[in-house]
């Protein structure tokens, strides 16, 4: 009959980590998030629950792309793409004379704020000030105010912004504000 015999082969191990630790780092208000949304579980929180788990699953979705999720600013610019995309829903909803779903979008709207207001974010004086610092120090050069000029400088590596929690897209309505007056 048929002998079964064992061929085992030997492969060297290499100096090779396949279980690794070290992973993407999450920003710090993920953890809140996570924490929240065991208890949004636990209390039948609906409506939280939902937006939690949209952030979370928006959050592992980005970790699969070339531009991960890493700080609380990337997190909080997230956050309020969801607020606004809410708001203008929430606005059609009404304008459709539907305000059950009003009501949801405007709950939706609430939370998502409330985990806004956790990131700390530089105030829109210190913002401005670093920002006519920056314009003066473009025009002492002799160099010609465009926007695009003034943001790399604030957000290059040594820049008066580069690791500051400011965000983008707030400290580039300034530049814009600030170069054409």
């Amino acid at each position: 009959m048929f002998q079964s015999m064992r061929v085992s082969v030997r492969v060297p191990l290499r100096s090779v980590r396949w279980n690794s630790t070290a992973g993407p780092t999450l920003p710090p208000l993920m953890a809140t998030l996570r924490n929240d949304l065991k208890t949004a579980m636990r209390a039948k929180d609906t409506p939280r629950l939902n937006v939690l788990r949209a952030l979370i699953s928006e959050t592992n979705n980005a970790a699969k792309t070339a531009s991960p999720i890493q700080t609380d600013i990337q997190l909080l610019s997230l956050i309020r793409k969801r607020a606004s995309a809410s708001k203008e829903a929430a606005q059609q909803f009404a304008e459709a004379d539907r305000p059950d779903l009003k009501e949801k979008e405007d709950a939706q709207i609430a939370i998502l704020e409330e985990y806004a207001g956790h990131v700390k974010t530089l105030t829109v004086e210190e913002v401005e000030a670093v920002i006519t610092k920056e314009i003066a120090a473009i025009k002492e050069a002799g160099k010609k105010l465009e926007v695009g000029q003034v943001l790399k400088a604030l957000f290059a590596p040594g820049g008066a912004l580069d690791g500051k929690p400011a965000d983008r897209k707030e400290v580039a309505g300034l530049v814009k504000k600030a170069v054409s007056a």
